[in-house]
Protein backbone atom coordinates (compact mmCIF):
# COMPACT_ATOMS: atom_id res chain seq x y z
CA UNK A 1 0.00 0.00 0.00
CA UNK A 2 1.86 3.82 -1.36
CA UNK A 3 0.25 6.43 0.87
CA UNK A 4 0.69 10.01 -0.97
CA UNK A 5 0.62 13.22 0.73
CA UNK A 6 -0.56 15.85 -1.08
CA UNK A 7 -0.04 18.76 1.70
CA UNK A 8 2.99 21.05 0.84
CA UNK A 9 4.09 23.19 3.66
CA UNK A 10 4.72 27.51 2.94
CA UNK A 11 7.56 28.92 3.26
CA UNK A 12 8.26 32.90 4.19
CA UNK A 13 10.42 33.94 0.90
CA UNK A 14 11.36 37.26 2.34
CA UNK A 15 13.76 37.29 4.75
CA UNK A 16 16.07 40.19 6.02
CA UNK A 17 18.37 40.89 3.95
CA UNK A 18 21.38 40.57 6.38
CA UNK A 19 19.68 37.49 7.18
CA UNK A 20 20.29 35.92 3.73
CA UNK A 21 23.81 36.71 3.70
CA UNK A 22 24.48 34.76 6.76
CA UNK A 23 23.31 32.14 5.51
CA UNK A 24 25.49 32.46 2.18
CA UNK A 25 28.52 32.67 4.23
CA UNK A 26 27.46 30.17 6.45
CA UNK A 27 27.07 27.57 3.54
CA UNK A 28 29.84 28.77 1.98
CA UNK A 29 32.21 27.37 5.32
CA UNK A 30 30.25 24.05 5.57
CA UNK A 31 31.66 23.67 2.40
CA UNK A 32 34.91 24.42 2.83
CA UNK A 33 34.49 21.72 5.93
CA UNK A 34 33.00 19.63 3.89
CA UNK A 35 35.64 16.03 3.86
CA UNK A 36 36.06 14.84 0.97
CA UNK A 37 34.56 12.24 0.19
CA UNK A 38 30.84 13.77 1.96
CA UNK A 39 31.34 16.63 -0.95
CA UNK A 40 31.53 13.72 -3.41
CA UNK A 41 28.35 11.84 -2.17
CA UNK A 42 26.61 14.95 -2.68
CA UNK A 43 27.46 15.53 -6.33
CA UNK A 44 24.83 15.44 -8.80
CA UNK A 45 25.19 12.93 -11.14
CA UNK A 46 28.45 12.68 -13.20
CA UNK A 47 26.98 13.14 -16.70
CA UNK A 48 30.15 13.69 -19.02
CA UNK A 49 31.13 11.03 -17.30
CA UNK A 50 28.46 8.90 -18.54
CA UNK A 51 28.65 10.15 -22.05
CA UNK A 52 32.66 9.44 -21.95
CA UNK A 53 31.88 5.89 -20.60
CA UNK A 54 29.03 5.42 -23.12
CA UNK A 55 31.60 6.51 -26.19
CA UNK A 56 34.30 4.09 -25.00
CA UNK A 57 32.00 0.81 -24.79
CA UNK A 58 29.94 1.56 -27.90
CA UNK A 59 33.46 2.24 -29.50
CA UNK A 60 35.07 -0.90 -27.94
CA UNK A 61 31.75 -3.00 -28.84
CA UNK A 62 31.80 -1.62 -32.71
CA UNK A 63 35.73 -3.16 -32.56
CA UNK A 64 35.73 -6.22 -31.13
CA UNK A 65 32.22 -7.22 -31.52
CA UNK A 66 31.98 -7.57 -27.79
CA UNK A 67 31.20 -5.61 -24.49
CA UNK A 68 33.92 -4.66 -22.20
CA UNK A 69 32.18 -6.15 -18.59
CA UNK A 70 32.62 -7.89 -16.07
CA UNK A 71 31.22 -12.02 -15.86
CA UNK A 72 28.59 -12.52 -13.78
CA UNK A 73 26.33 -15.45 -12.96
CA UNK A 74 22.44 -16.20 -14.19
CA UNK A 75 21.10 -15.76 -10.42
CA UNK A 76 22.90 -12.22 -10.56
CA UNK A 77 19.98 -9.76 -10.31
CA UNK A 78 19.33 -7.44 -13.16
CA UNK A 79 20.10 -4.40 -12.25
CA UNK A 80 23.46 -5.71 -11.10
CA UNK A 81 24.49 -7.92 -14.12
CA UNK A 82 27.01 -5.94 -16.35
CA UNK A 83 29.22 -3.79 -14.28
CA UNK A 84 31.96 -2.01 -16.95
CA UNK A 85 34.84 -3.49 -16.66
CA UNK A 86 37.60 -0.46 -16.74
CA UNK A 87 41.11 -2.37 -16.60
CA UNK A 88 39.90 -3.94 -20.10
CA UNK A 89 38.71 -0.28 -21.44
CA UNK A 90 42.23 0.82 -19.95
CA UNK A 91 44.66 -1.90 -21.62
CA UNK A 92 43.03 -1.97 -24.98
CA UNK A 93 43.52 2.08 -24.69
CA UNK A 94 39.29 2.83 -25.12
CA UNK A 95 39.79 5.09 -21.59
CA UNK A 96 43.02 6.44 -20.51
CA UNK A 97 41.47 7.60 -16.38
CA UNK A 98 38.21 6.22 -14.90
CA UNK A 99 36.29 8.27 -13.95
CA UNK A 100 36.75 9.85 -10.28
CA UNK A 101 32.97 9.46 -10.01
CA UNK A 102 33.27 5.59 -10.16
CA UNK A 103 33.63 2.85 -7.32
CA UNK A 104 37.03 1.85 -8.77
CA UNK A 105 38.66 4.85 -8.05
CA UNK A 106 36.89 5.92 -5.21
CA UNK A 107 33.31 6.93 -5.97
CA UNK A 108 30.11 6.76 -5.05
CA UNK A 109 28.73 4.77 -8.22
CA UNK A 110 29.12 1.46 -10.04
CA UNK A 111 29.13 1.69 -13.83
CA UNK A 112 26.98 -0.77 -15.32
CA UNK A 113 25.50 -1.95 -19.21
CA UNK A 114 22.04 -2.84 -19.52
CA UNK A 115 20.08 -3.95 -22.53
CA UNK A 116 23.31 -5.42 -23.28
CA UNK A 117 21.78 -7.44 -25.84
CA UNK A 118 19.68 -4.77 -27.82
CA UNK A 119 21.38 -1.11 -27.23
CA UNK A 120 23.70 -1.05 -24.73
CA UNK A 121 23.50 2.01 -21.85
CA UNK A 122 25.44 2.71 -19.21
CA UNK A 123 23.57 3.69 -16.08
CA UNK A 124 25.03 4.50 -12.52
CA UNK A 125 24.50 2.29 -9.07
CA UNK A 126 24.30 4.24 -5.78
CA UNK A 127 27.13 2.39 -3.71
CA UNK A 128 25.68 3.76 -0.70
CA UNK A 129 22.36 2.75 -0.78
CA UNK A 130 23.96 -0.65 -2.11
CA UNK A 131 25.81 -1.05 1.33
CA UNK A 132 23.21 0.06 3.46
CA UNK A 133 20.99 -2.81 2.44
CA UNK A 134 23.77 -4.93 2.10
CA UNK A 135 24.23 -4.41 5.97
CA UNK A 136 20.55 -4.84 6.89
CA UNK A 137 20.28 -7.91 4.83
CA UNK A 138 23.71 -8.88 7.28
CA UNK A 139 21.36 -8.26 10.56
CA UNK A 140 18.54 -9.80 8.90
CA UNK A 141 19.99 -13.33 8.34
CA UNK A 142 22.11 -13.19 11.65
CA UNK A 143 18.47 -12.75 13.51
CA UNK A 144 17.12 -15.22 11.83
CA UNK A 145 20.02 -17.86 12.02
CA UNK A 146 19.74 -17.07 16.00
CA UNK A 147 15.92 -16.51 16.46
CA UNK A 148 14.93 -18.57 13.88
CA UNK A 149 12.02 -16.16 13.16
CA UNK A 150 11.81 -13.02 10.32
CA UNK A 151 12.14 -9.40 11.27
CA UNK A 152 8.72 -8.21 10.06
CA UNK A 153 6.62 -5.74 10.59
CA UNK A 154 3.56 -4.41 8.88
CA UNK A 155 2.75 -6.06 5.53
CA UNK A 156 3.28 -3.47 2.55
CA UNK A 157 2.93 -5.52 -0.58
CA UNK A 158 1.69 -9.29 -0.86
CA UNK A 159 4.84 -11.26 0.74
CA UNK A 160 6.90 -7.93 1.50
CA UNK A 161 7.10 -6.60 5.14
CA UNK A 162 8.57 -3.45 6.82
CA UNK A 163 11.37 -4.13 8.91
CA UNK A 164 11.40 -4.71 12.54
CA UNK A 165 14.47 -2.73 13.39
CA UNK A 166 13.53 -2.66 17.34
CA UNK A 167 13.65 -6.11 17.36
CA UNK A 168 16.97 -6.66 16.05
CA UNK A 169 18.54 -4.13 18.49
CA UNK A 170 19.37 -1.89 15.31
CA UNK A 171 18.50 1.64 14.03
CA UNK A 172 16.88 1.62 10.60
CA UNK A 173 19.39 3.29 8.45
CA UNK A 174 18.28 6.05 5.97
CA UNK A 175 18.20 5.53 2.58
CA UNK A 176 17.60 7.76 -0.20
CA UNK A 177 16.53 7.48 -3.22
CA UNK A 178 18.52 8.66 -6.35
CA UNK A 179 15.37 9.28 -8.37
CA UNK A 180 13.54 11.80 -5.98
CA UNK A 181 16.14 12.70 -3.20
CA UNK A 182 13.50 11.15 -0.89
CA UNK A 183 14.04 8.98 2.17
CA UNK A 184 12.81 5.35 1.28
CA UNK A 185 12.45 2.36 3.37
CA UNK A 186 13.69 -1.21 3.13
CA UNK A 187 11.32 -4.24 2.88
CA UNK A 188 11.64 -8.07 4.27
CA UNK A 189 10.44 -10.71 1.96
CA UNK A 190 8.75 -14.30 3.38
CA UNK A 191 12.33 -15.77 2.64
CA UNK A 192 14.44 -13.06 4.59
CA UNK A 193 15.79 -11.12 1.30
CA UNK A 194 16.24 -7.36 2.21
CA UNK A 195 14.99 -4.84 -0.79
CA UNK A 196 14.91 -1.00 -1.05
CA UNK A 197 10.71 0.11 -1.67
CA UNK A 198 11.06 2.51 -5.03
CA UNK A 199 6.85 2.08 -4.98
CA UNK A 200 6.00 5.85 -3.87
CA UNK A 201 9.21 7.09 -6.90
CA UNK A 202 7.10 4.63 -9.75
CA UNK A 203 3.77 6.45 -8.40
CA UNK A 204 4.75 9.74 -9.02
CA UNK A 205 5.94 9.29 -12.33
CA UNK A 206 3.25 7.37 -13.31
CA UNK A 207 1.02 10.18 -12.39
CA UNK A 208 3.09 12.74 -14.09
CA UNK A 209 3.37 10.91 -16.96
CA UNK A 210 -0.61 10.36 -17.52
CA UNK A 211 -0.37 9.08 -21.55
CA UNK A 212 2.15 6.54 -20.50
CA UNK A 213 1.38 2.75 -21.80
CA UNK A 214 1.53 0.02 -18.63
CA UNK A 215 0.89 -3.47 -19.40
CA UNK A 216 0.09 -5.06 -16.27
CA UNK A 217 2.96 -7.45 -17.11
CA UNK A 218 5.14 -4.59 -17.83
CA UNK A 219 8.07 -3.96 -15.05
CA UNK A 220 7.73 -0.53 -13.55
CA UNK A 221 11.48 -0.75 -12.56
CA UNK A 222 12.06 0.28 -16.30
CA UNK A 223 10.32 3.55 -15.83
CA UNK A 224 13.05 4.39 -13.24
CA UNK A 225 15.68 3.52 -15.17
CA UNK A 226 14.80 5.24 -18.84
CA UNK A 227 14.19 8.37 -17.36
CA UNK A 228 17.26 8.93 -15.52
CA UNK A 229 20.92 8.37 -15.29
CA UNK A 230 20.11 5.21 -12.52
CA UNK A 231 19.26 1.82 -11.50
CA UNK A 232 17.22 0.84 -8.83
CA UNK A 233 19.34 -0.71 -6.09
CA UNK A 234 18.12 -3.96 -4.58
CA UNK A 235 14.60 -3.48 -6.07
CA UNK A 236 11.72 -6.07 -6.38
CA UNK A 237 9.56 -6.34 -9.67
CA UNK A 238 6.89 -4.08 -9.37
CA UNK A 239 3.80 -4.28 -11.60
CA UNK A 240 0.61 -1.88 -11.32
CA UNK A 241 -2.16 -3.39 -10.12
CA UNK A 242 -5.33 -1.18 -9.12
CA UNK A 243 -3.41 1.57 -10.63
CA UNK A 244 -1.09 1.76 -8.00
CA UNK A 245 2.72 0.23 -7.91
CA UNK A 246 2.92 -3.35 -5.79
CA UNK A 247 5.96 -5.57 -5.71
CA UNK A 248 5.84 -8.87 -6.45
CA UNK A 249 7.40 -12.18 -6.03
CA UNK A 250 10.13 -12.83 -8.84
Amino acid sequence: MIRMFNGRPRYNLRPAASVVALFVIMFALSGCMYPKDQLKQNQVAPKEAIRNVQAAIDQYQQETGMLPIKNSTAETPKYEKFYVDFAKLGRTGYMTDIPSSAFENGGNYSFLVIDEETKPRIKLLDIVAFQKINDIQSWVTSYIQTSSKLPKGEEMYPGFYQIDYKGMNKTAPTIRSVFSGQTIQALVDDNGVVYSDYGIDIMQFVQKNENTVIDADMDLRALLVDGSDFVPVKAPVYHLVNNEPQAVKP
